[in-house]
């Protein structure tokens, strides 16, 4: 199965990655534990091959990697590991700096396996149980102005991490994007983008609209999208219309945004050749570290 990559070029360098995560999303093994074995480097632009989320914090623009081995801050050179090994499936951002994650301990550890719902709010350092220790491995977690959108097999929704709600949806994200300041959420999927203004409850299809694998918001409005194939494109009015803009010429391999301190929007993405950034709405990216 494909995420719809539209060159041939870029499928090469997808199908794997693609395969990989659909089956991730509907066949996870929730007795599988994190290892310390260091993933194979996609290059060395990155501490690990496996990752599932990238954060930044707009207080301090520390640029955070979620994966297989853990939540890394990229602002340093090199990368530094933040806490315990845990392999973080799920990994999102909240009101006031919250961290939010899902997924497996590490070796040796005794936190219960899966995960559940996690919350840091001391930068990744520690973390608290919050919810479905035991039960929920969330591949897909986004948070909203009411609460929270997860997905472990099905998709739920919750006002306060403790209690769930199971919604009622036809489709299986690929990944879920939200604010805090809004109850819109984005889910991608194969068959194109799913949104929701009731915060996860109720979901219509966006028609027409591009076909997207990643998606993030920079504010309660606007949002940007990356397709398979790397083409980027930028919405002014929450994901309901969107505009092409430009190209990320490498795979990526997750998304975030927000707005900088002049007020304008900041587009970063983790791909295998490092964190790149973008201060046009995604028409242009370079490295992050400015080189």
């Amino acid at each position: 199965m494909q995420f719809l990559p539209n060159t041939l070029s870029r499928a090469a360098a997808l199908t794997a990655g693609t395969v990989s995560l659909i089956l991730a999303l509907t066949g996870c093994t929730p007795d599988r534990p994190a290892d310390t074995t260091p993933s194979p480097q996609a290059t060395t632009g990155l501490p690990s091959a496996h990752v599932h989320g990238l954060a930044v914090t707009p207080q301090t623009s520390q640029i955070l990697l979620a994966t297989h081995v853990g939540l890394f801050d990229m602002t340093r050179k090199p990368a530094s590991k933040i806490g315990d090994t845990n392999d973080l499936m799920g990994f999102t951002t909240g009101k006031n700096g919250a961290l939010y994650a899902s997924g497996h301990p590490g070796p040796g550890s005794e936190l219960p396996n899966p995960l559940g719902l996690i919350r840091s709010t001391d930068g990744g350092e520690t973390w608290e149980h919050l919810s479905r220790q035991g039960d929920s491995d969330f591949h897909a977690i986004t948070t909203t102005k009411s609460g929270i959108v997860a997905f472990d097999g099905q998709l739920r929704t919750s006002p306060d991490g403790k209690t769930w709600d199971t919604a009622t949806a036809g489709f299986t994200p690929a990944a879920l994007a939200g604010h805090p300041d809004t109850d819109t959420v984005l889910a991608t999927t194969p068959q194109g983008i799913q949104r929701s203004t009731t915060s996860g409850a109720t979901w219509k299809p966006v028609n027409p609209g591009p076909v997207i694998q990643f998606a993030a918001f920079a504010d309660a409005l606007e949002a940007v999208g990356v397709a398979p194939d790397g083409t980027t494109y930028y919405s002014t009015d929450a994901g309901a219309s969107w505009t092409k803009k430009g190209t990320v010429d490498t795979e990526v391999l997750a998304l975030t945004a927000h707005r900088d301190n002049n007020g304008k929007p900041k587009i970063w993405a983790a791909t295998g050749n490092g964190i790149i950034v973008s201060t046009d709405a995604g028409t242009t990216f370079q490295p992050a570290d400015g080189r």
